[in-house]
């Protein structure tokens, strides 16, 4: 009776040892597992295929992608959807952090945005400086433009833009796609149309497009992108420690160096700015 009572006890103790040392690893293996949500500039330009395997190799973190437009992406962040973001609308992203939606958020990267159109430049906007009146020329030629349409930081900027031209933007003539960087340039491409594209995007896919450089250098066209975490008191389940984990290294000095080596066809995509 007593052996008897002594081997259920023992059975029952190593049933709860391999229980605990299950539990104990499955915990384990989703604390490795990070969710990015970020714009899809980031993404079609090839900048992440070149950081992210570095920074997994270098912490164990396993990550997984969403790439969507900047306003889809706080959208993910705020329903705690994800655990860090890369996203380029800095007014929006600090006004979120106020409201206490995100948390450590920092300068990364910038580059520039421009405007892009075929080779028979319709409206004659080549070579122009002033982005605002450039618009204006393409909307009263009614030539055909691009847009993103899908509320991200490229299609914020753009209707900025708009505004400061003093336009809405609508008719046949004015494409809005709801579709991402790559789609869009893609579509612009096909008919010969304008659109406001990110320079990272633009010169990862200038291979494959006929589109050309017409528009560039005015101020309104700076591109800021930042990275933050989102703030683990709003929702359960955010890996805090992994989204701070990636933040680090985006702006520790292998991270900044990586983001300013990364060039396609000889050029510069983004250039580090991390303070």
């Amino acid at each position: 009776m007593f052996k008897s009572i002594v081997k259920k006890t023992v059975l029952m103790l190593v049933v709860m040892m391999f229980i605990a040392l299950a539990f104990g690893c499955a915990n384990g293996q989703a604390d490795k597992e990070l969710i990015l949500a970020t714009t899809t500039s980031t993404y079609d330009s090839g900048l992440l295929d070149f950081l992210i395997p570095e920074f997994e190799k270098e912490t164990g973190y396993n990550v997984s992608i969403l790439a969507k437009g900047t306003g889809a992406s706080l959208e993910l962040g705020k329903r705690g959807d994800s655990d860090v973001l890369l996203v380029h609308a800095k007014s929006r992203e600090l006004k979120l952090v106020e409201e206490g939606y995100f948390v450590d958020r920092v300068d990364v990267m910038y580059n520039d945005f421009v405007i892009l159109g075929g080779p028979e430049d319709p409206a004659k906007i080549s070579g122009m400086k002033d982005v605002a009146e450039a618009f204006k020329k393409i909307a009263n030629s009614k030539a055909e433009f691009a847009s993103r349409g899908d509320n991200s930081g490229t299609n914020m900027k753009e209707l900025a833009i708009w505004e400061k031209a003093g336009i809405k933007p609508q008719g046949d003539w004015y494409l809005s796609l709801g579709q991402g960087m790559g789609d869009t340039l893609r579509v612009a491409n096909e008919k010969g149309a304008y659109t406001l594209a990110d320079r990272g995007t633009y010169l990862a896919m200038k291979d494959k497009i006929n589109l050309q450089v017409l528009v560039e250098g005015d101020p309104i066209l700076f591109n800021q992108y930042g990275i933050m975490a989102v703030n683990p008191d709003k929702h359960e389940g955010i890996n805090y420690d992994g989204a701070k984990a990636l933040i680090d290294f985006m702006v520790s000095e292998k991270g900044q160096k990586m983001i300013g080596d990364y060039k396609k066809f000889g050029e510069q995509l983004f250039v580090p700015n991390a303070k």
